[in-house]
């Protein structure tokens, strides 16, 4: 599908995987990039969902927007996260369906996995048993919203696709020690403890689970194409290829920061799942897709950019 001239919604399009994906549309040449910020229609609201179909009449959907965080945020919240992630979905969906939009990218995400699934996690996994439990609202809101496109499909040719992006990491993330994911929340409590002088930083759990990061940049880029070539019912996964250890992670991110105290991990904290490594193959038979930024150079730009960027 040609772009040119097109009018692309993008909801979360100011957020941290929001903002590099609407640069990335900018080469598509469309008429207007749309960008609503959540004070302006709330997506949890049926009613303001469809006053923004109706206020943009874009030709195009891509849905990013999610209400997202850490593990002590999912453990803190769960009611809060299933309920406005189910609603945006849902809402998102069936509007784009009501307005006959030509193109409807859905954002998943890793939580939609087993908390156990064969490594490399394939496509055809992802019914095979409940998520993480600490991440299973926020999984099981997305896996509806894969229902949701697949029945879509099935009844009125809904031309929607559905991505399952592993973890990701990079520039414009929210670093703090609450509701950040683990790369963003390691930087900011090393980097603290650098500035505060202290010989010790506790980590969560024992450092055993292994992730599978993914640079930002490359997950808008994967959008970016899902929009243009993919069409398909099934999932589509899309990672890095790389897997590294927590502990392995926490020992880059200190060296890359100067830290040299101690590392404690607390054990009586949840590990979250213990591997996840996607199989990517269907993105790039499909569409093309291949990430480009290596875990390393991507775990220094994002460092820079934090140490540019922090809040004095």
């Amino acid at each position: 599908m040609e772009f040119k001239g097109k009018r692309i919604l993008v909801t979360g399009g100011h957020g941290f995987l929001g903002t590099p994906l609407c640069n990335q549309l900018e080469s598509l040449s469309p008429s207007e990039i749309i960008a609503p910020r959540s004070k302006e229609y709330d997506l949890t609201r049926e009613a303001e969902v469809k006053a923004l179909f109706e206020d943009c009449s874009p030709d195009a959907v891509i849905h990013a927007a999610a209400r997202v965080g850490g593990i002590e945020d999912n453990r803190t919240h769960p009611g809060e996260i299933y309920y406005k992630n189910a609603m945006m979905n849902t809402l998102m969906v069936h509007h784009a369906h009501l307005n006959k939009v030509q193109k409807f990218v859905g954002v998943g995400s890793v939580c939609a996995y087993p908390k156990v699934a064969p490594i490399p996690f394939k496509e055809e996994n992802l019914w095979d048993g409940y998520p993480e439990e600490t991440n299973a609202p926020y999984g099981m809101s997305k896996k509806m919203m894969l229902i949701q496109i697949q029945a879509y499909r099935e009844q009125y040719k809904f031309p929607g696709v559905f991505l399952l992006p592993v973890n990701l990491y990079g520039p414009g993330d929210h670093f703090n020690d609450t509701s950040s994911h683990v790369i963003s929340a390691m930087i900011y409590k090393f980097e603290k403890a650098i500035a505060n002088k202290e010989k010790k930083v506790t980590l969560w759990g024992d450092g055993s689970p292994t992730r599978e990061f993914l640079y930002v940049e490359d997950a808008a880029r994967a959008i970016s194409l899902a929009l243009q070539k993919l069409d398909t019912h099934l999932p589509v996964n899309i990672g890095s290829g790389e897997e590294v250890s927590i502990k392995k992670l926490s020992e880059l991110v200190s060296s890359f920061l100067g830290y040299e105290g101690e590392i404690i991990w607390d054990t009586s904290k949840p590990n979250g799942q213990p591997r996840r490594l996607f199989d990517s193959s269907r993105a790039n038979k499909l569409m093309g897709f291949e990430a480009k930024t290596t875990f390393e150079d991507g775990l220094r730009k994002t460092i820079e950019w934090y140490m540019k960027n922090k809040k004095q």
